[in-house]
């Protein structure tokens, strides 16, 4: 199995409050609600462009 990936990242704090705040709401941790969002953009970039793969395809 492929060992995760790590991503450093930087953000000013008022983004990052509203990212607090945001986890907080949905009930996830920070990194949870930042892999979330970015899953998110990948699936609706998938399903606009038709370039949806699986796991298999890459």
């Amino acid at each position: 199995m492929e060992k995760d990936k790590h991503l450093g990242l930087r953000i000013d704090s008022d983004t990052h409050t509203k990212l607090k705040e945001l986890a907080e709401y949905d009930g996830r941790s920070i990194n949870g609600e930042v892999i979330f969002l970015i899953r998110q953009a990948i699936r609706d970039y998938e399903e606009k462009t038709g370039t949806k793969k699986t796991r298999r395809n890459h």
